[in-house]
């Protein structure tokens, strides 16, 4: 990484190519999991240049992503997608960057959205090459089919002792709900990473690449194996596929002032913009 660099900025079409490849991958792992249940309750329907999505019970792929710049959703699309989530049981969760078009926001509030909470969006410029040189005892590959298991296990068993450090998650979800969806998320296209620390697996992490955009989709260290630098090795692996892959863009999804979003900001992510997490329960 350079010694001097300029911060990332992030302009609206930028933005647009970013929420465009989130909403990629967040179909994609709805239609995995339709295919999963094989039940007719799940959908994907089109809204406003994003998707309104359902899963399956308690998903964290249950949401509106995408919005703000493909025009204003139409008061009908709305209200067809607010009868679809409630037919499901479940709150109508929109997930709104800060830089969309500002009318969305005031139709969502006559409607009785109501704001619970953000997510912060961090990018990075790819750069040409990266050092993925880890450290001694670490070893970062790729994660074969046959460790599946291994890999969810270790994501899950992570994700169960969560970071704690600044605004917390408005959602948890229970060990199978997250593992089911996990799985739902590999059909995105989401190529894994297995660490291994002494030969013991340890950690996990994964990277789906759109449009030149590199998505940092999740990682994960043991509690057992933390801070042997774990974290930073996967990081660097996976930036080094991006290069290599010609990504232009790196993007990570965090909570506010977490440790997460201190760790990506030491490595040289910015701050691009924020996800408003807009909910009108039933």
């Amino acid at each position: 990484m350079s010694a001097t660099r300029s911060p990332l900025f992030c302009d609206v079409a930028m933005a647009e190519r970013i929420e465009r490849v989130e909403t990629e991958l967040i179909e994609a792992a709805a239609r995995a999991a339709h295919r999963r249940t094989d039940d007719a309750k799940g959908f994907v329907i089109p809204i406003a240049g994003g998707a309104a999505t359902f899963a399956d019970d308690d998903s964290p792929f249950n949401k509106v992503v995408g919005l703000g710049f493909g025009g204003v959703p139409t008061a009908a699309e709305l209200t067809e997608v607010e009868r679809a989530y409630a037919a499901c049981g479940a709150p109508v969760q929109v997930e709104l960057p800060h830089i969309a078009d500002p009318e969305i926001a005031l139709v969502l509030s006559t409607r009785g959205y109501r704001l619970e909470s953000f997510e912060n969006v961090l990018g990075i410029a790819i750069e040409d090459q990266y050092d993925a040189t880890p450290p001694t005892g670490i070893e970062i590959r790729p994660s074969d089919d046959d460790e599946f298991t291994t890999w969810l296990g270790l994501m899950a068993d992570a994700v169960a002792v969560p970071d704690t450090q600044g605004v917390a998650w408005r959602e948890e979800f229970p060990r199978d709900v997250y593992i089911a969806a996990e799985r739902d998320a590999a059909a995105a296209d989401i190529d894994r990473y297995l660490a291994l620390r002494d030969g013991i697996p340890a950690g996990g992490a994964g990277l789906r690449i759109s449009e030149g955009v590199a998505q940092f989709a999740g990682a994960a260290t043991a509690q057992a194996h933390r801070h042997h630098g774990i974290q930073s090795a996967l990081l660097s692996a996976r930036l080094a596929d991006a290069a290599a892959a010609g990504c232009d863009i790196g993007v990570i999804t965090t909570q506010p002032a977490s440790r997460s979003q201190q760790n990506a900001q030491r490595r040289g992510f910015d701050l691009l913009y924020t996800r408003a997490v807009l909910v009108k329960h039933e």
